[in-house]
């Protein structure tokens, strides 16, 4: 478990090899030996990887946010239409942020509040602007598994191709991470970039396999990509295929999958 849970901190970028990393534990010294050490390495690194993710991905609005919101950030979260026709007047307004980068328009998608969405677009609002975290609406509604927002979204004009995250990454990538595979089957369909690579040097379908857990919605997601047409010989930066980094993974139905990508 110590060995795995190190390799995906090193994978994530959670932290860096040193000796510690190279040291007796590693090497698989007697394990009364290092017993302590290897539990605390194995703790440590359970509550790291459990929490980095959530501190490094989208950040909706706390509850005091929300107490403390007026105007059109207060009416995009309630989703108050008289108010976003009142208040929608120009991009003074529209463009207003929030203390963390929001608009009203990642306010109204954060919130579900598809008709605040749909109302502010149509008065102007830019679908491409990008809160503090670099996410812009449709990869905040990718990550969220909110298909019928992003539907409206997609519907009004917003881009499926915005690079998006400090990963320099897409909703696409974002969504095949999470094993999200209605909401990749609709960014592939308005055109989202099957094969960028983000900063990780992971593909879409890269992530779904080495950062899912190789469940049914992976599974589809995988499929999805490989009916998009998903290339399956970009690899990472050890030069892993998607096909070998599920042979590692233990995950025969992907490994199935990708041997043969393409549906008859």
């Amino acid at each position: 478990m110590l060995r795995r849970c190190l390799d995906a901190g090193l994978r994530r970028g959670v932290w860096r090899p040193g000796p510690l990393l190279a040291g007796p534990v590693a090497a698989g010294a007697p394990a009364a030996a290092f017993a302590p050490l290897a539990w605390a390495l194995a703790l440590a690194c359970l509550l790291v990887l459990t929490w980095a993710p959530t501190a490094r991905a989208q950040v909706p609005p706390s509850p005091a946010q929300v107490q403390a919101y007026r105007g059109l950030h207060a009416a995009a979260y309630r989703g108050d239409l008289e108010a976003i026709g009142r208040l929608a007047t120009g991009k003074p307004a529209l463009e207003a942020r929030d203390d963390h980068g929001r608009t009203p328009l990642h306010v109204a998608t954060f919130a579900r509040q598809r008709e605040a969405v749909r109302a502010l677009v149509k008065a102007g609002a830019d679908t491409a602007a990008l809160e503090a975290g670099r996410y812009d609406a449709v990869t905040i509604a990718a990550v969220a598994d909110d298909e019928p927002t992003l539907r409206v979204l997609l519907e009004l004009g917003a881009s499926a191709r915005l690079v998006t995250s400090r990963y320099d990454g897409t909703a696409l990538i974002a969504a095949a991470h999470l094993g999200h595979d209605g909401v990749v089957r609709q960014l592939i369909a308005a055109g989202a970039p099957l094969d960028h690579v983000n900063n990780l040097h992971w593909t879409a379908l890269i992530e779904a396999v080495v950062l899912g857990n190789g469940g049914p919605r992976h599974q589809a997601t995988v499929r999805a990509l490989l009916d998009g047409g998903a290339s399956t010989q970009l690899a990472d930066r050890e030069g892993r295929t998607p096909l070998q980094l599920a042979r590692s993974h233990g995950y025969a139905e992907m490994v199935r999958m990708l041997e043969s990508p393409r549906k008859p």
